[in-house]
């Protein structure tokens, strides 16, 4: 067999949206990275291989941006039937191209070396099964964004699973004894809309619902995406996930028999399009961290000094006994602020010293879990964690317990990361430039822009010439646009989706050096991101930003222009 060694400042095991975020936040910030996924694409549940909408804090203006909104736009500008293969290829290029990023696909994490006497990991081994060849990565962090959190079993992290009595968190939304209950995995079905009636016949292993009451759903329409096709609670939704997975196909298989061959369900024009033979989980082995967040912190807002992140969807429970629990709706909602913060604390491993983690296995109880585990809080968590090992690795820190959180949370807000509770702060020559449009350096990226006609210029100018290391611009990308990146069904005269029209497509970014010459540093016709870095590295006596058009809109928006 063949065997790889590689070497690399960070290792991230599993290839989601948490895992993605991580590899590319920390290789845009300079340091080597090794991605290990054990699936032949990237975004786990957002993948083609389970197609789960990528849910995030509800509320105005609350939409995750930093390194999910880079992909879900360029996902926009190339994919307007929304393909999910395309959408594939979109995660697949932020990964595979980055300079700074080894992409191991289809490589399962099977063993994990540390030293006996601190703990810490010192490699991980994973098998590429199609071209028979061991992949050994030797990191100074680790971060598994695995899900199921691999590296706890391989390595004696410490971790839960299940459900925390509601003494221990002082929780009033927990049971009243702790269990080892999950939230369970769904398969989702994708049904297609055709121009004329279509027929349909289940395989003979699929189940019978003849009748309305056997659907824990009562609105089981067309309009579903099918996440209460749901099992695995009540056992161990690790060990038995193949099992698990053959029980969601009789059920999936005879849920789609029912809507087509008993009542009315709107789906006579609707042929099935697409079955997940991979079930997407929700909650599984989560990792203990330097601090717990429960229920309480929550309600609460998520108050915390080292927030590095927020979420801000409902506690959303679903019952352990998923498609078979016949109490009412298969979820119970509790309300929940959003956005609220989420800590650095809670990323790290508590007793592993160069360990991190993101996505749904982070140290969180339960009941939290249900607020924090959407994929869109998952994808801002991993960006977080990524900016956070660069940082250690390039302040020579050897524990997360050491790196400056204020320039982590000052990282994250210029890569365009909101933190609740946390503005951020203008660089003092930006504070000293001349300007008619003063909201554009107020720190505020979501709110207030400069809406300008086309043409406009936006000029920063300077008594005397400053030094640019870089220039930073915030376009409107629409932030409360629909919430939904990818479909859940294909209806016959389905619209195109295109990038929102309030962003800016064309632009010039004009620097006026020492001298007073103007030097085109960009002359863009076709942006589709809402944030945009340009390094200048001169001095300057100016920096002018002229919005030419937009993707539809006849004014332009720009909420921010920052000079460092």
């Amino acid at each position: 067999m063949k065997h790889i060694y590689h070497e690399a400042d960070l290792c991230v095991v599993g290839g989601g949206l948490a895992g993605l975020c991580a590899a590319v936040s920390a290789a845009r910030h300079g340091i080597r990275v090794v991605l290990m996924q054990d699936r032949p694409v990237l975004g786990g549940n957002a993948s083609s291989e389970v197609r789960m909408q990528i849910g995030g804090s509800h509320g105005t203006n609350n939409r995750e941006t930093g390194l999910l909104e880079e992909l879900i736009l360029e996902n926009y500008y190339r994919n307007h039937s929304l393909s999910y293969s395309v959408w594939d290829s979109v995660m697949y290029e932020k990964a595979r191209f980055e300079k700074n990023i080894t992409l191991l696909l289809n490589c399962t994490c099977q063993t994990a070396k540390t030293a006996p006497d601190t703990g810490r990991i010192l490699s991980v081994t994973g098998w590429t099964l199609n071209s028979e060849t061991y992949h050994t990565v030797s990191a100074a962090f680790f971060a598994d964004c695995s899900g199921d959190s691999i590296l706890a079993p391989l390595t004696g992290a410490k971790h839960v699973m299940g459900r925390e009595a509601r003494s221990e968190f002082n929780e009033s939304i927990a049971p009243v004894e702790g269990d080892t209950k999950t939230m369970g995995m769904s398969c989702i079905l994708m049904h297609r809309e055709m121009d004329h009636p279509q027929p349909y016949t289940p395989p003979e292993w699929a189940y019978k619902f003849p009748t309305d009451s056997d659907m824990p759903q009562a609105h089981h329409g067309v309009n579903t995406n099918f996440w209460w096709v749901e099992l695995g609670g009540m056992g161990d939704c690790i060990h038995d996930t193949d099992d698990l997975r053959d029980e969601l196909l009789k059920i999936a298989f005879g849920v789609w028999d029912h809507m087509k061959n008993y009542g009315n369900h709107g789906c006579e024009n609707w042929t099935l399009d697409w079955v997940g033979f991979l079930p997407g989980k929700r909650e599984s082995r989560r990792y203990r961290g330097a601090y717990v967040v429960n229920q309480n912190d929550v309600e609460a807002g998520g108050q915390f000094e080292d927030t590095v992140a927020y979420a801000g969807w409902t506690m959303d429970d679903h019952f352990p006994e998923g498609f078979y629990y016949r109490g009412g709706h298969p979820t119970i909602y509790h309300p929940a602020p959003t956005p609220w913060g989420l800590p650095y604390r809670c990323l790290y491993s508590v007793n592993i010293p160069n360990l991190y983690f993101a996505g749904r296995n982070i140290s969180v109880t339960h009941t939290a879990l249900s607020s924090s585990r959407v994929m869109g809080t998952c994808a801002i968590l991993g960006q977080a964690v990524g900016t956070a090992v660069a940082l250690a690795v390039q302040s020579g820190a050897d524990n997360p317990r050491d790196v400056d959180v204020k320039k982590l949370q000052d990282a994250l807000l210029w890569d365009d990361c909101m933190l609740p509770g946390f503005p951020r702060i203008p660089s003092e020559i930006t504070k000293q430039a001349k300007t008619d449009y003063p909201m554009l350096k107020d720190g505020c990226d979501r709110d207030n822009p400069a809406e300008v006609l086309l043409g406009t210029v936006l000029s920063y100018e300077w008594d005397a010439p400053v030094f640019v290391e870089e220039v930073r611009f915030i376009f409107d990308s629409d932030l409360n646009r629909r919430k939904d990146n990818m479909p859940y069904n294909y209806p016959l005269n389905q619209p195109l989706y295109h990038l929102p029209e309030t962003l800016v497509k064309e632009y010039k970014l004009i620097a006026v050096n020492e001298s007073g010459r103007e030097i085109i540093l960009a002359d863009e016709t076709k942006n589709r991101a809402r944030m945009v870095r340009k390094t200048v590295n001169m001095n300057c006596r100016a920096v002018r930003l002229i919005p030419l058009a937009t993707w539809g809109k006849e004014t332009a928006a720009v909420f921010t222009l920052d000079v460092k």
